[in-house]
This record gives structure tokens, sequence and C-alpha cells, in this order.
């Protein structure tokens, strides 16, 4: 399975993607909520962060990708 960054990664370079067809769900700690984020707002992608709207925001908090609706990655959930 891909990381998220590898999956970013992915949908912005592979040709035979279109970046609008997808969504980036993160969890955001300060709304404490999951948020739903169109790929083509991501600005950046460095190092272990994702930018959005002059907003850093660590990969791992990247909870799932879909396209068209489709959940295409999914954060595998450890069970304690």
């Amino acid at each position: 399975m891909k990381t998220e960054k590898e999956m970013l990664k992915w949908i912005r370079w592979d040709k035979s993607k279109n970046p609008k067809d997808y969504t980036v769900f993160y969890f955001d700690r300060v709304l404490d909520k999951e948020v739903e984020v169109k790929f083509e707002e991501i600005e950046e992608i460095e190092g272990r962060f994702m930018t959005i709207k002059e907003s850093t925001i660590p990969l791992h908090r990247i909870t799932k990708i879909r396209m068209n609706g489709k959940l295409v990655w999914e954060r595998k959930r450890v069970k304690v």
C-alpha cells in the first residue's frame, strides 16, 4: 500500500490522473474534526507537510483520499 505522500505525488504527477477528481480528507486538531479539501487546493507537498491556503498540514493527519467519491486510500488503523 502506498503512503499518503506517495499517493499525493502520484495524483499530481501521473499524466493519466486528473487531480480535479480527487478529494483529500485530514483531521484538523484545532477544529477537532475531519476536513475535506479538493486536491487542486493543495499548493505544495514538501517533506512531511502539505500547504493549503497558507496553512501547513502534516501528512500524517491525512485520513483518506477519494476519487469521484470512491475511496482510493485510507489510513490503516492500528487496533489497541
